[in-house]
């Protein structure tokens, strides 16, 4: 065992209660040694039980449990890379002709502006990797590298897809609507990305393997009903049982994959999953706009957590988690930020706030719109028991990791903050990344004054702007060809789709599109 340390701060929320009140120390104490916390109370407390560890001390701060970004695929954002933001059945074909980024510089890109706002955790859910499976294999041991060079603390896991990779239809049938020539060349771009099953439980097998970092955690995502058989989920929930590890898996984004679950199996896509046995506390799932009522019963009833993605819901136009109806019903609700934020970014402070806001249903009913602390718990404990790390992390308790961050009060509260207004409630409203004074991943500092400890990010971002800076390859031309001739497609193809009325009414109204 190292030598036990100590930081202090004029506060120090350790969590959450099961009530939704924050959890605050005055001029509090941690002590940790290893990575993990051995004692929590005030200053004077921790001082006297450990009189010889040094103190670093922050006494116009506050300390947090490290934030948890619950649902994250890429670094640079598809706008970045040349997808224009569209619903999101026509988004997936507008990234057809997306530029094509190192994994490992990628993966560091947005850890840059994960950690810079507070987020010490990330649920990363790899997809679309091409090539055979060593190449694949490859690409998912570069972005965990990336992870484990920045020091942050990673959930991976990669996204299983067996079927219907463009729209909600066999490859094959999609194919057929194209005109020859379009036709050869889409056929060869999902072939380029079709492993067999097998594949991705070998995978699993590999990564985990391999996986040495004690920040590394390695689960299953079965990527989404539409894109697995009934035969494939039940095998990647066997193997979660065998592993005891976690699976996230997205359901029920957009009215379309409604409808397209109730064509496939006759009923939603929560009933479909319960019947076969897959949900509990073990499996996440991401978005859930469209559930119905009976679908978030069922979901509170077996324990499934489900992951709130925010911005991203507003900018691919799918509408809003009836967010209040899953705490009602004291459910855990993670935070992510997807692809990318409401600013093209990954500013976890930003999305706590949207969150907070978005939910205001209009009303005079105070209980019925969320509080800065439970979104706080939905950002930090609630949605670490949706990784791999489960109730190791998220709060600042005895016996789990410390990961932690110390916010500059003064500053995000300058010029002024009147005390009736709790520390923690002013934080959630005002703090900016500016305020982010220091980050701490299993007790290592990763992120101090606006500089990172372990990487150079501006000879990462130098890196980046040379490599795409050059142009358009021969394969980025032709998928961008690609992209102009199937959208068109696409667009026909989902025109109509919506043929069950009931797909086109949310549980929460706000949703509505009618």
């Amino acid at each position: 065992m190292t030598q036990v340390e100590i930081i202090s701060a004029r506060w120090i929320v350790t969590g959450v209660s099961e009530e939704g009140e924050p959890q605050i120390i005055d001029d509090g104490a941690i002590a940790y040694t290893d990575g993990e916390i051995v004692a929590v109370g005030t200053l004077s407390e921790i001082k006297a039980t450990y009189p010889e560890a040094g103190v670093s001390s922050h006494p116009h701060h506050l300390i947090m449990p490290g934030l948890v970004n619950s649902h994250h695929h890429l670094g640079l954002t598809p706008l970045q890379l040349g997808a224009p933001d569209y619903p999101l059945e026509l988004w997936f074909a507008a990234r057809l002709a997306m530029r094509k980024i190192d994994p490992y510089l990628d993966t560091l890109f947005s850890a840059f502006e994960m950690i810079a706002s507070g987020v010490t955790t990330v649920q990363h859910i790899q997809g679309w990797a091409t090539g055979d499976f060593d190449q694949v294999v490859a690409s998912a041991s570069a972005v965990l590298r990336a992870y484990d060079d920045i020091g942050m603390r990673v959930s991976y896991c990669y996204a299983v897809r067996e079927q219907n990779r463009f729209v909600y239809e066999a490859d094959e049938d999609f194919c057929a609507r194209l005109p020859a020539d379009v036709a050869k060349v889409m056929a060869a771009h999902f072939a380029a990305q079709t492993l067999q099953l097998s594949d991705f439980l070998q995978l699993f097998d590999v990564l985990t393997r391999n996986n040495t970092s004690a920040r590394s955690r390695i689960q299953l995502a079965p990527a989404n009903l539409h894109w697995m058989t009934d035969e494939g989920l039940l095998a990647l929930q066997e193997k979660s049982q065998a592993a005891e590890v976690p699976m996230h898996m997205h359901l029920l984004e957009t009215p379309l994959q409604k409808e397209y679950a109730f064509r496939r199996t006759g009923t939603t896509a929560v009933k479909h999953l319960e019947k076969l046995g897959l949900l509990g506390p073990h499996m996440t799932l991401g978005h859930g706009v469209w559930m119905t009522e009976e679908d978030i019963e069922i979901c509170a009833g077996t324990g499934t957590c489900i992951c709130h993605n925010c911005s991203s819901n507003f900018r691919l136009r799918s509408g809003v988690l009836p967010l209040m109806e899953l705490q009602k019903r004291g459910m855990t609700v993670g935070m992510g930020m997807d692809e990318a934020g409401i600013n093209d970014d990954r500013d976890m402070l930003q999305e706590m706030r949207m969150a907070l806001t978005v939910h205001r249903t209009p009303g005079l009913d105070i209980s019925d719109v969320p509080s800065p602390a439970q979104v706080l718990r939905m950002a930090s404990e609630h949605g670490g028991l949706t990784t791999a790390f489960g109730s190791e992390i998220g709060r600042l308790d005895v016996g789990r990791r410390m990961d932690a961050v110390i916010f500059d009060y003064d500053s995000a509260t300058f010029p002024f903050q009147d005390t009736d207004i709790a520390p923690l409630d002013a934080l959630i409203h005002r703090a900016k990344t500016k305020d982010v004074k220091t980050v701490m991943i299993e007790g290592q500092i990763v992120y101090k004054d606006g500089t990172f400890t372990q990487i150079d990010r501006d000879a990462i971002l130098a890196q980046i702007a040379e490599a795409l800076s050059a142009p358009r390859d021969g394969d980025e031309r032709e998928r961008h060809w690609l992209r102009e001739n199937v959208f068109p497609v696409v667009e026909d193809f989902y025109d109509g789709y919506l043929q069950n009325t009931g797909a086109r009414v949310p549980f929460y109204k706000a949703s509505s599109r009618t």
